[in-house]
């Protein structure tokens, strides 16, 4: 017998703490940006480019004028273009808490719609922003009052010590994969070394061996699972070649200012030092939207008017933060339906 819907009387009685505990990790999360002298934007969902990174897919959809001519037009993967159009009118520190759409995505972490919370630091460095992020994550478990954060079987204290490491670092320690070794001084990647580097491991070794493939294959398979175990992982200093919107690190071409939050195997969060220089921003969407088109058939528009900004914009600091995941951890629920309100129907 298939499971009663989530309008269910008797199925929304049980779901309902745990989606009053969801808008009291809200009210608090409010309370925090307040306090840290955040502006609060609401960009629209609605975009000519929904961003532009290989794997994320959008909903499209079209924005007929008075003119009866219509457009293509996209719902957005972030409001990242948005809000950092703010800060080159002038905002400092902004912070965005809504809904973003996200296609191809559904499974316990994943909803097509969810809720995402993304910040803004001008002129300070993204130590700032990891700050934020273990802040938030002890804010969730402090409204809650769970000792850890929890998912499945897995726990993370997230009043202890985060660890802090290296992609390359992780490489080496979860699969025995020295990334350096597939990669020039400047960064470029060569997809055959890590290939080999791979075999030399006892891995499979798909037929699709570009490095961006190859790297995200290790990463999901033999470095995720490991982190955020016992304690909150920062995973930092992502190459280059996977950190399209980060500046470089000023100490090594290689690798650039990115980093992801993990806790009990679960990403929580991903930020960056923000990449301001327009021209190699085009550089770097021109050839993820390649890899799409070469990959899924499809690519979509740059934003023109994000390019032009970034000319204005400040130095600045910035993270995206899944809010269902965070509430999940913070109560313990075993998928992101369960903090939803209203899932979107299957």
């Amino acid at each position: 017998m298939p499971a009663s819907p989530w309008w269910t009387p008797s199925v929304h009685e049980d779901r309902r703490p745990i989606l009053l505990a969801r808008n009291r990790i809200e009210a608090r999360l409010r309370l925090y940006l307040a306090d840290e002298d955040f502006v609060l934007v609401d960009p629209p969902g609605l975009q000519r480019s929904p961003g532009n990174e290989t794997h994320l897919h959008a909903f499209g959809s079209t924005m007929i004028g008075n003119d009866g001519l219509g457009q293509a037009m996209y719902l957005h993967t972030s409001p990242e273009f948005t809000m950092k159009k703010l800060l080159a009118a002038g905002e400092q520190r902004i912070a965005s808490l809504g809904h973003v759409w996200r296609n191809r995505e559904r499974s316990a972490l994943h909803h097509p719609e969810f809720t995402m919370l993304e910040w803004y630091r001008a002129g300070e460095p993204y130590d700032a922003i990891i700050a934020d992020c273990l802040a938030i994550l002890r804010l969730a478990a402090e409204t809650t009052g769970a000792k850890v954060l929890r998912f499945r079987d897995r726990e993370a204290d997230p009043f202890a010590e985060a660890e802090r490491l290296s992609v390359a670092d992780a490489f080496m320690r979860y699969a025995g994969i020295d990334l350096f070794a597939s990669m020039d001084a400047d960064g470029a990647t060569d997809g055959e070394k890590l290939a080999a580097l791979m075999a030399a491991q006892g891995l499979d070794v798909p037929e699709d061996r570009s490095w961006s493939y190859l790297f995200s294959r290790i990463l999901v398979e033999k470095v995720e699972p490991n982190l955020g175990t016992g304690r909150v992982t920062v995973l930092d200093r992502y190459p280059a070649a996977e950190a399209a919107l980060a500046r470089r690190a000023a100490d090594d071409r290689r690798v650039s200012e990115r980093f992801e939050l993990y806790a009990c195997g679960v990403e929580l969060a991903n930020g960056f030092g923000e990449l301001t220089d327009p021209e190699e921003q085009r550089r770097r969407f021109t050839a993820e939207m390649a890899e799409k088109q070469r990959i899924y058939g499809e690519h979509y528009p740059l934003d023109e008017d994000f390019l032009a900004a970034l000319n204005l914009m400040p130095e600045a600091s910035g993270v995206a933060l899944g809010f269902d995941r965070l509430v999940m951890l913070a109560t313990g629920a075993p998928k992101i339906d369960a903090v939803l309100w209203a899932p979107v129907a299957e």
